[in-house]
């Protein structure tokens, strides 16, 4: 094992004690809170609870989740849903070691597509509940990591890969009277 992989294997331990310690407490009083929470529920493997703290984040507005958008809207939360699919759903994360994905689909969901210019490049995620499969639009190659496995993918060849199922993991608990929304 490589020793980015053995670090992304220890922070995702890490990632996941601290979900379980850190989701009971959590009252999720802010508008940004539910798209943050999604994106460490994806992480974490908790995709229900993902898919549910998105749908929050999506409907702040639009269902007056809060009963206050006559005051405004709240523009970081409907960012954040973005952030919530691609971070979370498409598991997209950039560090010293590139481009990365690890993407995972709720049962609620039977497809994630999005586009992204990174480094002078446009490239095209597709990923359903078995697959996920890499675009490059323009520019010159890049090599990306799915799932831990590298990969290049180059203008005109789409790249895909199979979407491992997730570590089933027990679901946390959370605050009285503070769940998710219901949709």
């Amino acid at each position: 094992m490589s020793d980015g992989a053995v670090t992304s294997t220890r922070a995702n331990r890490t990632a996941c004690r601290n979900f379980a310690y850190y989701e009971p407490l959590a009252v999720r009083d802010s508008s940004l809170s539910a798209c943050v929470q999604a994106v460490l529920a994806a992480r974490t493997g908790h995709l229900d609870l993902a898919h549910a703290y998105t749908a929050e984040a999506a409907l702040m507005d639009l269902a007056d989740l809060e009963h206050n958008t006559r005051d405004g809207l709240h523009i970081a939360s409907l960012a954040g849903t973005w952030t919530a699919l691609v971070a979370g759903f498409g598991g997209m994360r950039w560090d010293e070691g590139g481009l990365r994905f690890t993407p995972r689909l709720p049962a609620g969901l039977g497809r994630l597509a999005f586009t992204l210019r990174f480094l002078g490049r446009c490239l095209r995620v597709e990923v359903t509940p078995d697959r996920a499969t890499y675009t490059l639009r323009s520019g010159p190659p890049l090599t990306l990591r799915h799932h831990g496995t590298e990969l290049t993918v180059r203008e005109g060849a789409p790249a895909g890969r199979p979407v491992p199922l997730p570590r089933q993991r027990r679901a946390p608990g959370q605050p009285p009277h503070r769940g998710p929304h219901t949709r």
